[in-house]
């Protein structure tokens, strides 16, 4: 018996999600992805990211560039401070699309009729 190869997410390869997965491995890149996604586009300051997820200093600025490499944080300069905001929400909607678009291709029910409730 002869099956398709699974279908891919859209833009966004097994390697790139493993990556931007691995970015999202500690406690603390996590919390300042869910801080900047609750702020929304206009994002928060480094200060105030640090203060709301109570990481400051070197340890901010590595998380940061962590984020920034795997394309889920934005960073801009306006005037003295520096703004860091969540990327397009559509890469982050990529993440979930990615484990989500073969959501139970595997199931033994031929009609699709699955219950996620």
């Amino acid at each position: 018996m002869k099956t398709n190869p699974p279908p891919r997410a859209p833009g966004l390869s097994l390697e790139q999600a493993a990556l931007t997965f691995a970015a999202l491995g500690s406690e603390q890149r996590l919390s300042v992805l869910r801080a900047l996604v609750r702020a929304g586009p206009v994002g928060l300051s480094i200060g105030e990211l640090g203060e709301r997820c109570g990481i400051t200093g070197s340890t901010l600025t590595f998380h940061m560039k962590t984020l920034a490499q795997a394309g889920l944080v934005i960073q801009a300069r306006k005037g003295r401070q520096i703004i860091c905001a969540a990327a397009a929400h559509a890469e982050i909607r990529k993440l979930s699309d990615f484990l989500l678009l073969e959501c139970c291709a595997d199931c033994p029910d031929p009609t699709g009729s699955h219950d996620h409730g």
